[in-house]
């Protein structure tokens, strides 16, 4: 019988590459880790490990074990807080992740609320930005995911396997110095913008961005890059170039010196919270995933 306890170890020291470390990560010592790990060679039959001096790799039945250990766990989880909550003992627990512009808009008021009708529930907030955020839920490392693609770009992902709850649509605006030309337009073409001095956000938007130049030909002369939305907003206030950016970005922080207009064509992303199927059936995940689909509603 393979336990619970096994396979973390076992991811432990897949992820860490020792007994060492991985006994580090889990808090208890190096001969524990060892001994845990000798149980589950033992209940499943076979080696998964292969040790040769500080070297030490996974058997293809490790990898395989490992390959399956993160559902197993989520669904262990997602029984463990459901039986929970069902039977009185204790609140629920999220492990929210998000990105940024996020974490600063429908996050807080989702939270606040949520807070306000379960006061025992205790949420966990980390920030990243997507495809890393979808990666942490798949590997059990979080219970909840906010993320975002940007329609019609290439699919670089895929969501079937995980339950999505659509949120909003969140659209492109471009930010110019309060003094620019197009400073008082209602709206501007990407392309009145090809001679400009560039600063770009996140590695994603950044990729966006210059697959939407390109799309109105011309490739886009990126002098700043930062993932601080107030930074961008701040060297565009300052005069050093312009931007684009999600309206949620822009919501976020306070844009002195300057001017926002709307883009056109229009280009949108959406705004998604993932989770996994088993832990969407979680009651405190549940109503997590209730408080942010009212937050976007409100926004």
């Amino acid at each position: 019988m393979i336990e619970a306890r096994h396979l973390r170890v076992l991811r432990a020291v897949a992820a860490t590459g020792s007994f060492s470390a991985a006994g580090r990560e889990l808090g208890c010592t190096q001969p524990a880790v060892s001994q845990q790990m000798k149980a589950l060679e033992t209940s499943v039959g076979t080696p998964l490990l292969v040790r040769g001096g500080r070297e030490m790799r996974l058997t293809q039945a490790g990898e395989a074990l490992v390959r399956h250990a993160a559902g197993i766990l989520a669904g262990l989880t997602a029984a463990e807080e459901e039986v929970a909550a069902i039977a009185g003992l204790r609140a629920g627990r999220v492990r929210l992740v998000s990105f940024p512009s996020g974490t600063s808009t429908l996050v807080p008021t989702a939270l606040a609320a949520l807070r306000a009708a379960h006061p025992g529930t205790r949420v966990s907030l980390e920030e990243a930005e997507p495809p890393r955020s979808v990666e942490l839920l798949r590997e059990g490392d979080c219970d909840l995911a906010l993320a975002f693609r940007y329609q019609g770009a290439p699919a670089t992902e895929e969501w079937d396997d995980l339950v999505v709850r659509w949120l909003l649509t969140d659209r492109l605006v471009a930010l110019v110095p309060e003094r620019h030309r197009l400073a008082g337009a209602e709206a501007v073409a990407i392309g009145e913008l090809a001679g400009e001095p560039w600063i770009a956000g996140c590695p994603r938007c950044r990729g966006q961005l210059v697959q939407v130049c390109e799309g109105a030909g011309f490739t886009p002369r990126i002098d700043f890059a930062t993932d601080d939305y107030p930074a961008v907003v701040g060297l565009v206030g300052a005069g050093l170039g312009v931007a684009v950016l999600p309206q949620l970005a822009v919501e976020s922080v306070r844009p002195r010196g300057v001017r926002v207009v709307r883009l056109e064509p229009a280009v949108r992303r959406e705004i998604v919270a993932l989770t996994l199927p088993d832990l969407a059936q979680v009651p405190a995940v549940a109503a997590t995933l209730e408080q942010l689909g009212r937050a976007a509603a409100r926004g």
